[in-house]
């Protein structure tokens, strides 16, 4: 028996089959992507599972930013030189607190202990408090926030 001659297009025995465009492949493909895309914008980021973990990331960012400043007089960061001394740290009281101020977003409070005293405010009793703490040769820095 004779072979028959294929169209482009058909199967074995003959019968046509159907075929997709490729540009309409790379085209569904691109919608795809783009709306993956949008709906992972629209979903956002999830917040945190409470308000605690929150605040001690908040924390935790506060003290890696203030532990990598070069100090203003001496020391090997900004965090050691008030840990360094009494004197070190009253020098350093009102730059420290502005600069934490600084650091942190406006809705946020803070307290900074060092080994030779306090810079910031008392949080209140009932309130979530996040907290950090970085360790220097001369002792640990604490930084406590809370939402104000």
């Amino acid at each position: 028996m004779p072979e028959r001659s294929r169209r482009p297009g058909a199967d074995r025995d003959g019968a046509d089959r159907g075929q997709l465009s490729l540009s309409a492949v790379e085209g569904a493909v691109g919608v795809l992507l783009v709306l993956g895309a949008l709906a992972s914008f629209f979903a956002g980021v999830p917040a945190p599972a409470d308000e605690r973990a929150a605040l001690d990331a908040t924390a935790s960012d506060a003290a890696t930013v203030l532990s990598g400043e070069n100090p203003r007089h001496a020391g090997a960061t900004r965090l050691a030189e008030v840990a360094r001394s009494p004197d070190a740290f009253e020098r350093e009281r009102d730059a420290l607190r502005r600069r934490v101020a600084a650091v942190l977003p406006e809705n946020v409070l803070f307290e900074v202990r060092t080994p030779h005293g306090t810079v910031g405010f008392d949080p209140p009793d009932d309130v979530a408090v996040g907290v950090a703490t970085v360790p220097t040769r001369y002792g640990d820095v604490t930084i406590r926030v809370w939402y104000a």
